[in-house]
């Protein structure tokens, strides 16, 4: 069987070491089976073990492949659709309860960072950059939402202001959320692993799973062995391909695009982000960047609908880097990968069980770190018995795309189009 290692990227290049996990070979029996070894899977299984299950998580390729492990590291709060638009969707009382949890995927990557001492240079601070005074109002009212849902830890900053945190021209405005911060991806969910091997949990990379067979005591099967469990969770995301076929119809996978320069020294990076903060601007198709540890600019943006992989992907994303901080015009570019994200039609994450025993969370279209922590912990939840954070969830409405799979890519493409246009023109 293949070797799938981990593509290309800055994060690989500066990974801490982990042990080399061997494929599954036999056939075994666990309490409940995780299919992926990305953070909602690690985060269910963690979750899982610390309440007494037997864990068995099977990864495709290695640990962290997918999103988990390429994505811009950034720590942003709430969801891809915020909550007021939840409410006018669903009512009051579920909003509630989805807007209680809004921020608590943040605060569980802290407490598992703390608690198995997880070395992933975890920065607390993230902004939200207004281009236009349009989403300067915007960002106004999200910051009376968000305190109306009990999230305090926000400052609003005027044009001068935000000129003290982030080296850029282009911005009227923003807010800054001390709960929200960066990451190194992959070290994260590199570490999340061997926590889950501390407690017991079993990892079995280079190891897809290919068919479910379901009934009573579920079998998920591998090329080479197979898994009997009481529950399984599919936790492969963008990466779940055919598995479930249920799945398919109501998500898309989308290819995002990140950079990495090469290390600018402590004063420019310094004068760029003086508090070391991450950024992401507040347009639909938004640009986001940060500091590595090491002191290179990780900036990251565009969308690929379809998930295919752009031929230069440097050349897509460093006109937008030079746009931001004309003043790295000369800088090389050490890195430069994509990864997909799952897209739901509503932008919100699907949640579900199929028959009794297969649980599910996927699509997180863009706010998969906080997310997907949050989405660990409600899965380990309804195993439990204890469903309600995970009905509000799974109540949630969610529609194929139109025109199905095949047209799916060209409407996505559209839409995106129509409000990259809004956001040139200022709307």
């Amino acid at each position: 069987m293949a070797n799938t290692p981990y593509p290309e990227s800055y994060y690989a290049a500066s990974a801490n070491a982990a042990p080399p996990r061997p494929a599954l070979q036999d056939d075994v029996e666990t309490d409940v089976c995780v299919i992926g070894a990305g953070y909602t899977g690690l985060s269910s299984a963690l979750f899982l073990l610390e309440n007494g299950f037997r864990v068995t998580v099977l990864e495709a390729a290695k640990v962290g492949f997918g999103a988990s492990g390429r994505n811009g590291g950034q720590i942003v709060n709430s969801y891809s659709r915020d909550i007021d638009v939840i409410e006018r969707s669903v009512g009051p009382k579920q909003a509630q309860l989805l807007g209680q949890m809004a921020f608590e995927g943040g605060r569980i990557i802290r407490e598992r960072v703390a608690k198995y001492n997880i070395q992933c240079d975890l920065k607390d601070g993230g902004v939200f950059a207004a281009i236009t005074a349009r989403q300067m109002d915007h960002l106004e009212s999200q910051k009376r939402l968000w305190e109306r849902f009990g999230h305090t830890q926000l400052e609003l900053l005027d044009q001068r202001h935000i000129r003290e945190v982030v080296a850029c021209d282009q911005y009227v405005g923003g807010m800054l959320d001390m709960s929200g911060g960066h990451i190194h991806p992959l070290n994260l969910v590199l570490g999340e692993a061997a926590a889950v091997e501390s407690l017991g949990g079993t990892i079995y990379e280079q190891s897809p799973a290919v068919r479910i067979e379901r009934g009573t005591n579920p079998v998920v099967h591998t090329p080479q062995g197979k898994v009997r469990a009481k529950f399984i969770i599919v936790a492969g995301n963008a990466y779940i391909g055919k598995l479930v076929p249920e799945l398919a119809a109501k998500s898309m996978p989308c290819g995002t695009q990140v950079i990495a320069t090469e290390p600018l020294g402590d004063e420019l990076a310094k004068r760029l982000l003086p508090q070391d903060y991450c950024v992401e601007d507040c347009n639909y198709l938004l640009d986001y960047y940060r500091l590595s540890a090491d002191k290179r600019l990780i900036f990251g943006g565009g969308v690929v609908y379809g998930a295919r992989d752009p031929a230069n992907i440097e050349a897509i994303i460093r006109p937008k880097m030079l746009k931001a901080f004309p003043q790295l015009k000369d800088v090389k570019i050490d890195y430069a990968w994509t990864g997909n994200f799952l897209l739901t039609l509503s932008r919100l994450p699907q949640v579900g069980r199929l028959g009794d025993n297969i649980y599910y969370s996927q699509g997180c279209s863009g706010h998969g770190v906080t997310y997907t922590h949050l989405a660990g912990k409600v899965l380990a939840e309804a195993l439990r018995g204890q469903a309600e954070r995970f009905d509000a969830f799974a109540d949630l409405p969610h529609y194929p795309f139109p025109g199905g799979q095949l047209l799916r890519t060209p409407f996505a493409a559209l839409g995106a189009w129509y409000y990259g246009l809004r956001d040139k023109l200022g709307f």
